[in-house]
């Protein structure tokens, strides 16, 4: 960024170019008082030797008071620097010096979250992408690379801990009851990996011992008064440390991992090296506050920042446009830790889930980009669901091409070569081509291509030769500045059961081994690949385990859905099945309430759901995700033209046909799943909540006063917060006594527990009954909701944004211009958390009747406000 650069000005990748600069070492001293932060840093600089010869420097910089600045130890003149709101530019360095230059922030008005500021009374950081230049003058790109020595001085009684990156060398006490702690980094990292904390906090502590021998202090830092709640985190840590030795050979490099939750913080967590910084929600747990999804997340997100310090940290990106080749790559080494922690169908299910409600979504909408983009405003806006989760999908397929033992053996490969370097997604498939062999050449469109692929596929069975043949066509749909897209290259995972879902052995070619799974190697426009040895008809299984982030088109008949759903063994597959059939039934039903029609439901799928119920003990998590119908979000992609109401009134008649018709076998499996033991979090437990919840939600939907006192009675009597919150949830959407009741008690019961609160302001978010935008408005006068806090944002305004029915229910558009108002005030507050919640004004195109126009006169609104954030003017203008 030149000093002259806009606020909005486009960034390109073809652009860039190294730093003229190398910043060796870093010597920084904060002072923290509590009306300001005196910051002096010291930069050993030196010519970057792989760059142009050039004696100007531009330092980025934002919300700095320049006090003082030198050059090997001299004053630097008025006229050898030139000071912007984006930085200084330094006009005629030495090819080698000691820039040192002293700034005041600050932190305790910084509701921005980014760079250095308070939460809670704490002092924390956040520098990824670039909130190091809110601290000091640098060089905030991650291509640079230095050595840190942090002295932190403060209050000792106000901030008994003083904690930075690496190794604590020295303490000391100073005068007028200040102290200071000095740490030592001694890896290589760029600036976003920086970070400082200082307060007062409940510690909590643990060893690893690696597979080398070494001891690691493990130490977890909470906000006072949540020590217990913070054990399950650290086991998760252990767990991930463990695994990653055992599965990728990586062991950890120093001798502390250190682990801070705060309440304020925009993101989930942060890998900085050596010293992680949560949200207090990916690390808080006990069994009457946290639920069985949440203890599944925090395990995640630990083993997700934790694989950071190989994927991200010791290897990491060139540039921002890289950002997939540290995200997606260790979202793909999260998936493998979540799966081998729990049920790992059932967390390919969720991560498959995931993908197809969020991520297919982002593609189809106007900020859809390619995994790599070509360019962006604000880089904050491309923590995206494609970066990180299509990302994690992309090295999936990857491991699919080359088998799990060369693709370990090009991990070994990359992670040595590149240790303690800054690089590139084209290194990272450059070193997996060596390994293989494989020319991955077209592969890297998906790193260049957005958009989802659609694959159409038809087959041909003879009887007489028992050959079947499957013709794959693909495209992919425009996207904004992609109009023609050239064909992916990706792996196509089939099976195949007979009529009576029997699987059926399956081989392309005599001369290899047959095996129930395929995969077909699919390059073309149009493909035809004929298996032969097949002795029945066979219906297709396909997109097995999600072998490809695509969409798949094929005219399964409704029996032939029916019979994938009882007796597919892929879950993927199986589930899959089920949400066609679902579909399919719920677009009739829909389109019958737009005609006022008599609504009927698909016999088959009544049947087939049925069939589900009756053997549900023989896998109920599997049984309780096949009788989730498609989310709103899911079938307001697959057609346009249907109402989003009339969608709503679809799936309500539908779950309440299967509940009336089921009913007593609900009940029974209801009953049958309770249990009298203690909470534990695992795979089986996990299970059998997930299908008794399942029956309890089908129940209340018969509207008897039975289950909906039932739903209030096991309100009152869990003993874990997974049981309240479903029975809270299936009342949620009931017009009853029962749901008031239940919310008051609530919040009455755990007030004082902030996370738990969010929980309570998303249930009034996500109701679908009538007045949900006036609740969601007094509400934001309630004391427990505070703008400046992004999980009550989240829970709140983003949660009632993601409400379809609660959102778009209004005709004369006030849910939208509500948004646009919370957008607009938070965009002086803290301009990321707006640049996501302007997001659920995006998709007006959607709309096709008076809605999207409403929806897209407050979007202008947006975009035509003076002085906009980069972050709300990107998403706001590209969505126009």
């Amino acid at each position: 960024m030149s000093s002259n650069q806009s606020n909005n000005t486009i960034i390109y990748l073809k652009d860039y170019q190294p730093a003229n600069f190398l910043i060796d070492s870093v010597d920084l001293h904060v002072d923290l008082h509590e009306d300001h932060t005196r910051v002096v840093s010291s930069l050993s600089l030196r010519t970057n030797p792989t760059a142009e010869s050039c004696s100007e420097l531009f330092l980025n910089g934002e919300d700095l008071l320049l006090e003082a600045i030198e050059c090997d130890g001299a004053p630097l003149p008025k006229d050898a620097y030139t000071v912007s709101e984006y930085g200084i530019l330094l006009h005629d360095l030495p090819s080698q010096c000691q820039l040192t230059t002293t700034v005041v922030i600050h932190p305790e008005t910084n509701t921005l979250l980014m760079g250095l500021y308070q939460s809670s009374g704490n002092f924390c950081t956040q520098c990824e992408a670039e909130g190091f230049r809110r601290i000091t003058y640098f060089l905030d790109r991650p291509d640079v690379m230095s050595r840190y020595r942090v002295t932190i001085e403060a209050d000792q009684a106000r901030y008994p801990m003083l904690l930075s990156n690496g190794n604590c060398l020295a303490e000391r006490q100073l005068p007028n009851g200040r102290h200071e702690v000095v740490w030592q980094d001694p890896s290589l990292k760029p600036c976003y990996l920086f970070a400082l904390v200082a307060g007062d906090f409940d510690l909590i502590e643990d060893t690893f011992i690696t597979c080398s021998g070494r001891s690691v202090e493990l130490r977890f830092y909470l906000e006072k008064g949540f020590r217990e709640q913070g054990y399950f985190a650290l086991d998760a840590l252990k767990r991930a440390m463990r695994w990653d030795e055992e599965v990728y050979r990586r062991e950890y490099d120093l001798d502390i991992y250190m682990v801070v939750a705060v309440s304020d913080f925009t993101m989930g967590a942060m890998e900085n090296k050596g010293l992680n910084v949560f949200n207090t929600s990916a690390v808080l747990a006990k069994p009457d506050t946290a639920t069985d999804r949440d203890y599944a997340w925090i395990e995640a997100v630990v083993g997700h920042e934790y694989f950071h310090n190989w994927s991200g940290n010791r290897v990491t990106c060139r540039d921002w446009f890289q950002l997939t080749l540290k995200e997606g790559l260790t979202v793909f080494r999260e998936h493998g830790f979540s799966m081998d922690m729990c049920s790992g169908s059932m967390m390919r299910l969720q991560q498959v889930q995931s993908m197809r409600n969020a991520q297919f979504a982002e593609d189809a909408g106007p900020m859809a980009h390619p995994i790599r983009s070509a360019s962006y405003i604000e880089i904050n806006n491309f923590y995206t669901s494609t970066v990180y989760q299509k990302g994690a999908e992309v090295i999936r397929m990857v491991e699919t091409f080359l088998g799990k033992t060369v693709f370990q053996q090009g991990m070994d490969l990359y992670f040595s070569r590149f240790d303690g370097q800054a690089v590139t997604t084209e290194d990272f498939i450059a070193v997996m081509e060596e390994v293989s062999g494989r020319d991955l050449t077209q592969f890297k469109r998906w790193y260049d291509q957005a958009g989802t692929p659609e694959l159409t596929i038809s087959q041909d069975y003879s009887v007489d030769d028992h050959t079947w043949t499957l013709h794959v066509k693909q495209q992919c749909p425009a996207t904004p500045g992609q109009t023609d897209k050239k064909p992916f290259h990706l792996p196509l995972a089939i099976g195949a059961v007979d009529h009576t879902g029997q699987p059926i052995e399956l081989s392309l070619d005599a001369s290899n081994e047959s095996s129930e799974t395929l995969v077909l190697d699919v390059t073309q426009p149009e493909q035809s690949f004929t298996i032969e040895g097949v002795s029945s008809q066979p219906v297709p299984s396909l997109l097995r385990e999600f072998s490809a982030p695509v969409k798949v088109h094929y005219d399964y008949t409704v029996n032939e859905l029916s019979t994938l759903i009882q007796h597919d063994s892929d879950p993927v597959a199986r589930w899959d099945a089920g949400q066609t059939l679902m579909t399919s039934a719920l677009t009739v039903i829909a389109q019958q309430y737009e005609s006022q029609q008599t609504l009927v439901m698909e016999p088959a799928l009544t049947h087939a759901l049925g069939q589900v119920i009756e053997r549900a003990d023989e896998d109920p998590m599997m049984a309780a995700q096949l009788l989730a119908f498609p989310s709103m979000t899911y079938l307001m992609q697959t057609d346009s033209t249907i109402d989003v109401l009339s969608w709503h009134e679809a799936r309500q008649f539908a779950e309440r046909v299967v509940a009336d018709v089921y009913e007593d076998v609900l009940l029974q499996a209801y009953h049958q799943s309770q249990s009298t033991e203690p909470y534990q979090f695992n795979a089986q437990d996990y299970a059998r909540r997930s299908w008794m919840n399942t029956c309890l939600a089908y129940l209340v939907k018969t509207k008897k006063v039975s289950h909906l006192k039932r739903a209030f009675d096991q309100y009152e009597q869990a003993d874990n917060m997974t049981d309240t919150m479903a029975a809270l949830q299936a009342l949620n959407h009931q017009q009853t006594d029962l749901r008031d009741k239940a919310l008051d008690t609530f919040y009455e019961q755990w007030q004082h527990e902030p996370l738990v609160i969010n929980k309570w302001l998303g249930l009034h978010a996500s109701t679908t009954l009538p007045h949900c935008l006036e609740q969601v408005r007094e509400l934001m006068q309630h004391q427990a909701f505070h703008l400046s806090n992004p999980n009550n944002v989240y829970a709140l305004i983003r949660g009632y944004a993601g409400n379809p029915v609660g959102f778009h229910s209004p005709v004369d558009g006030q849910g939208y211009a509500f948004i646009a108002d919370q957008v607009l005030a938070l965009d002086s507050i803290n301009s990321l958390v707006a640049g996501r919640i302007v997001r659920g004004l995006m998709n007006w195109r959607q709309l096709t009747d008076a809605r999207g126009q409403l929806m897209r006169s407050q979007l202008e609104r947006v975009a035509n406000t003076s002085g906009l954030s980069s972050d709300v003017y990107e998403v706001a203008h590209k969505s126009l």
